[in-house]
């Protein structure tokens, strides 16, 4: 399965989509260092196992994942966890409302702000309460080019992630995404989803009003 990279200044992202329902998974590569960092263990390990093993041209160094972080709960994120776990000894971190749920146990468990260094890869973890409950989204800041966020279920092009039809849920994750997304960073960052293709939030901005009037 091939591989979609992006080459930044000190990293290489590269995605990857298994299963049925086309989950991305994302893998972070410090250039210097060798130092990984996974986001959503979706599907599909034989694949994930693959993308590992062609990331040794993306650093100088010995690749070692470090850490496999898990955006929210749901099960289609997760089916790989336990035995991506179980052959590499890396690591896990979830959202603190989300970690119960996973299918292992959770070593760092995040809160909104908390950031995390990998020998080359700092993410920002923000908390955005809607899809479920601890769903948090992983942002890199590239010093040299647009920041990357990798949204799980909570941003997709055209709006944000499912809040089985409940206005309350919809009004938390829109504030949030709002708040914590669209107000926090440029026009030019990149939105990397759980499912489907990337975006950014300079191409979804305009519509935020719209999401909110139509209420999904």
């Amino acid at each position: 399965m091939e591989s979609i990279i992006h080459s930044l200044r000190d990293i290489t992202i590269r995605s990857i989509s298994v299963s049925e329902m086309n989950n991305n998974v994302y893998l972070l590569t410090s250039k210097a260092s060798g130092a990984q960092l996974l986001i959503d263990a979706a599907d599909d390990l034989p694949a994930i196992q693959a993308m590992l093993a062609d990331s040794a041209a993306d650093t100088t160094a010995e690749p070692r994942l470090v850490q496999i972080a898990t955006t929210h709960q749901h099960w289609d994120h997760v089916r790989a966890l336990p035995g991506l776990v179980k052959a590499t000894g890396a690591r896990t971190s979830a959202g603190a409302d989300d970690a119960p749920e996973l299918p292992v146990p959770v070593d760092v468990v995040l809160d909104h702000g908390d950031v995390s260094t990998f020998d080359g890869i700092e993410v920002t973890a923000v908390h955005l309460r809607g899809h479920t409950p601890g769903s948090i989204a992983f942002v890199y800041e590239d010093p040299e080019g647009p920041a990357h966020i990798f949204s799980g279920d909570s941003l997709f092009p055209g709006g944000v992630g499912n809040t089985g039809n409940d206005p309350v849920r919809f009004t938390s994750l829109l504030d949030d995404v709002t708040e914590r997304l669209f107000e926090a960073y440029p026009d030019d960052t990149v939105v990397h989803p759980g499912h489907g293709a990337p975006t950014t939030l300079g191409a979804e901005r305009p519509h935020l009003a719209e999401w909110r009037a139509r209420g999904w």
